[in-house]
């Protein structure tokens, strides 16, 4: 098959699978601002491997293999979610809960499909005690195509029955406030991401889950985060970090004790 025919191809199924594949990170998807006939081989190489692995079952699979025996006496927490998770520190880091022994399992620009696709991987194979999700806002920017409300749900709901089948006690959170996505302007996010936790938090009534209400100490006036505590109005500094970890920390205390 020629090249560019291969290039042409290949961009097309990226665009259906993934139309902003990885837009949560700095990295901006190549075809959102290149012709299909200036990618270069690097870029084809890069989103080849999106398409071999569209739930990117790889990205932990090493240090999943790696992980110890949870210490005695300190419950494995693993925080499963998009950027916004993995943009908090890598596991073990002095910016990730230090000396708590959580885990971070979060992957830029994920939607809840792709997440759902990993829970058994990333989550349930690790037997944690808690497992903490925060997913949905890449489904609201349509990272992986259009998302209803219901279907952002129903992965949530998934992975919740998949934790409960297992042991595991759920936090669930809300989405974090966004009033605009730089990747994916237009969307008019926040009225969407307001009515999903509302539906998040009556589900989570309703299971018995815990539910770790990040919106309301973060949100603006306009439904946003601030410069101070997301410099893009998306991904958190180190400010919000600062606000979101006793918050985390309070929900799993009170899963830990539910749990009992």
């Amino acid at each position: 098959m020629p090249s560019t025919l291969h290039a042409v191809i290949l961009a097309a199924a990226l665009s259906l699978l993934s139309p902003t594949a990885g837009a949560q990170s700095p990295a901006i998807n190549p075809l959102l601002v290149k012709p299909v006939n200036a990618l270069s081989a690097e870029e084809v190489r890069g989103m080849q491997q999106r398409l071999l692995d569209w739930p990117q079952l790889q990205h932990y699979r090493a240090e999943n293999a790696a992980l110890p025996v949870a210490v005695p006496g300190q419950p494995r927490v693993v925080f499963f979610g998009d950027s916004i998770t993995e943009g908090w520190g890598r596991t073990g880091s002095a910016t990730f809960f230090a000396g708590k022994g959580y885990l971070n399992r979060g992957i830029s620009g994920q939607t809840t499909a792709q997440m759902l696709l990993r829970f058994r991987q990333d989550v349930i194979a690790l037997q944690p005690a808690v497992v903490v999700i925060l997913a949905g806002t890449n489904d609201i920017a349509g990272n992986t195509g259009p998302a209803s409300q219901a279907m952002i749900e129903d992965n949530l709901h998934s992975m919740v029955e998949l934790a409960k089948a297992h042991g595991i006690a759920v936090v669930l959170s809300s989405v974090l406030p966004v009033s605009e996505y730089p990747w994916q302007p237009g969307v008019q996010p926040a009225p969407k991401v307001r009515a999903l936790n509302a539906a998040l938090q009556r589900y989570a009534g309703q299971q018995k889950l815990v539910y770790l209400d990040y919106y309301t100490p973060l949100a603006n006036h306009e439904g946003g985060l601030d410069k101070a505590l997301a410099d893009d109005g998306v991904h958190p500094t180190a400010a919000g970090y600062a606000r979101m970890a006793p918050l985390a920390e309070a929900a799993i205390a009170q899963a830990l004790r539910a749990a009992r």
